[in-house]
Order: structure tokens, then sequence, then C-alpha cells
């Protein structure tokens, strides 16, 4: 089987692969769409700058977390239930940071804002692969790795366009406004994609056991910390790219959201091209130059970073570092998740909460030396490369196993309406 199974009595089933594509969006915006807004934000309700930026910490926390939660429950209880109550649970606290008087509020309120965008991406991940196998499978993570990534590098995109019609509070208002339309669309078009029969049983222990079969699993391990170290690499340049291009080279916002447009679009098209080359020629041979072009990209920023280069060479190093954690995200996620159809959930929970965990800790060392350098960011993307290397090579390079065949879910029947 190559296609998604058979649910003909579900007349909203052929909508449901471009619903999980939306479901990923959420959460990566929720985490930065508000960051042009961030020093008014901070003014407004009088905090400290570093106490502000807690906000953007505590969002990318609940995301790891939420993932690492909400995907052993869907396992264990079904996608469609557990995917309502996190919507529910993102539209209410999108409202509470609008309305929120005081820093402390707002944190709090983003931590759980952070725990329910993360369900929208685990169940995506998950429910994809309870309906996807084979070439199909991979295609799908190839757009999946396309929409998830695109929104959480355009956020700040459109968070600025948006600053300007609106305030800090009109962008939650934005965000609720967005979660509300998810959960009214996944309400009428999201079936439930794991019958019982497939469900675990067992509670927390079986829950361990899980975690434990997939932790000692070498080819899940490596492709998980190839993409948690990648993803480590992505966000060091999602938090110093902006000193980098206006600090140090002087380009105008308009010229610095040019550049970033440009990665924008480099990333989707790699991710694209990689879910297609990962179908039709090499799963392992696709991951392999994504890794290469990433290093090739962080060589050359940390090559800006000793010796001073032309703009170019930094755009140029900025859009292979991006595009090549796109072509390495669909092959290393149907690696992950392949073999696992009964734990699809716990799965990409683990894989969810190491990407967003590891980018969580190396953000902020991109600013260790100050805004005045690149080498930071150089050398935390660059060894962040060389890990992942190491990662897949030490761990999944030499299995054979998830790489030649991809086995098929059991058919899934949706009762219709």
């Amino acid at each position: 089987m190559t296609d998604t199974p058979d649910i003909p009595r579900f007349r909203f089933a052929r909508f449901l692969p471009a619903l999980l594509l939306l479901l990923t969006v959420f959460g990566p915006i929720s985490m930065d769409l508000y960051l042009p807004a961030l020093p008014a934000l901070t003014e407004d309700l009088a905090a400290a700058t570093s106490v502000a930026q807690l906000t953007v910490t505590a969002c990318l926390v609940g995301l790891a977390a939420g993932q690492l939660t909400a995907g052993p429950l869907s396992d264990r209880y079904g996608r469609r239930g557990i995917l309502l109550i996190g919507v529910v649970a993102y539209v209410v606290t999108s409202a509470v940071c609008a309305i929120s008087p005081s820093v402390e509020l707002l944190i709090a309120a983003r931590l759980v804002q952070g725990l329910a965008g993360g369900v929208g991406i685990v169940i995506s991940q998950a429910a994809g692969r309870d309906i996807h196998s084979g070439t199909a499978l991979i295609r799908f993570y190839g757009r999946l790795t396309v929409v998830g990534g695109l929104a959480a590098i355009i956020g700040p995109l459109l968070g600025g366009l948006l600053n300007t019609f609106t305030d800090w509070r009109g962008l939650f208002v934005f965000l609720a406004v967005i979660g509300a339309a998810l959960l009214a669309i996944s309400a009428f078009a999201f079936p439930e994609t794991l019958p019982p029969g497939r469900r675990t049983t067992g509670g927390f222990a079986q829950t361990g056991r899980d975690f434990r079969v997939l932790l000692t699993d070498r080819v899940f391990l490596g492709a998980v910390l190839n993409q948690g170290l990648l993803y480590a690499a992505l966000f060091a340049y999602l938090s110093g790219a902006t000193f980098v291009l206006q600090g140090i080279y002087g380009l105008s916002p308009q010229g610095y959201a040019a550049a970033f447009g440009l990665n924008s679009t480099g990333f989707m098209v790699f991710g694209w091209l990689a879910g297609r080359s990962a179908e039709r020629w090499s799963i392992r041979g696709t991951l392999v130059v994504g890794v290469i072009v990433t290093g090739i990209g962080a060589l050359g920023l940390l090559a800006s970073g000793l010796a001073a280069m032309p703009l170019w060479v930094v755009i140029v190093s900025l859009f292979l570092l991006a595009g090549g954690v796109a072509i390495s995200s669909p092959p290393a996620t149907t690696l992950a998740l392949a073999d696992y159809p009964q734990i699809a959930g716990t799965a990409s929970a683990l894989l969810g909460m190491v990407r967003f965990g590891f980018g969580g800790v190396s953000a902020p060392l991109v600013g260790v030396a100050g805004a005045a350098t690149i080498l930071p960011l150089g050398l935390v993307t660059t060894g962040s490369v060389v890990l992942a290397a190491v990662a897949y090579l030490a761990l999944a390079a030499r299995s054979h196993r998830g790489a030649a065949a991809l086995p098929d879910p059991a058919p899934v029947t949706v009762p219709g309406s």
C-alpha cells in the first residue's frame, strides 16, 4: 500500500492530508509571530528585557513538553480527542495571553500555549503514519517539512506585517482566531485515524516500555539525535541571523526581510525536493546530502567569523544551512517513525521534543560573545552539524532496518456522517 487507506464513508476524507499539514502551523507560529512586538510588550508590561524573553523560552519548552505528553496519550486514547482538547486549550490560552496584565501571567500562559501547540505537531506526524505508508509516507513527511518549517521561519515576518496594524495584544488575538478556525475545521474534518484495536494499553508502565523500546533502537536514536542537532543549528540561525545581517552587515529591515524570505523559499523548495528524492532515490542518501549541505552552510558562517567575508557569503551560507536542514527532515522522520505504526504518537513525541529541546539550548549560545561577531553562530552551527553527522554514522548508518521497505498500517475505517 502506498496511499491512504480507504475511508469511503467519511465525506471529508480527501481533505485530511491537507488538514494535517495545517495542524503543524499554529505551534511554530505561536513561538515567534509576536517577536517584532517584543520590545513594545516589554515596555507595556514594565518588564526587564531578560524576563520578557522568557515568554519565548516558555513557549519553546511548552512545544517540546506538549509533544512528549500528547504523543503517548494519543497512542492510548486515539488521535481525535487529544487533538480537540489541545486546540481548545490553545484558543483559551491565546486569549489569556492577549489580556495578560503582567509579564508573569503572560509567561505562564505562553507555557500552556506551547503545550497546546505541540499537540498539533505530534498528532499530524502520528496520524500521517496511521494513514500513509511506503512512498506516500515519505511524500507526506516532505510536505510536512515544507509547511512546518516555513511556518517557523516566516512567523516573524508575518508578525511584523500585522504589527503595523495592531499591538502585541492584537497578535495574540490573531493566534486565538487561527486556533478557533482550526478547531472548527478539525471538529468536522478530522476523523479518528487510530482504531481502538490498534491502541496501546497498560497506562504509564506501557508508556515507559515504549520509550525503552524506542531509545534502544539504534536507527530510531540515530535519526532522532541527527534531527535534534541539525535543528539546533537551525534555531541558532533563527536566533542569530537578525544580529548578523542587520547589526554587523547593516541591512535595513527591508533588506533583512528579503534575505529571510529567500531562505524561507529555499527551505520550502529543498523540503519538497527532499521528499521526492527520498521517495524515488534513497532515504539514507537524501539524509546524508542534507547533512552535507547543512555542513557547507555552517562552515561558511564559521569562515565569516574567523575572517571578514562579503555579505553574499553569509547570505549563501545561511541559505544552505536552512536548506540542508529541510533536506534532512523528511528522510530522518521516515526512518524514525516507519517501523513503529503501533506507537507512532510516542515516537513522534520523542522526535519533536528533541528537535525543539536541542533548538532551545542552542539559540541563546549565539549571543554569548555579544552581537558584534559572527563567530559564536559559526561555532554553534558547525559543532551541531558535526555531532549530527557522528550520531547518524555511529547509530543508524550501518543498519539496514527501516530503509528498504515501509510497513503498511492496518486499514482505517472511519464512520461517516
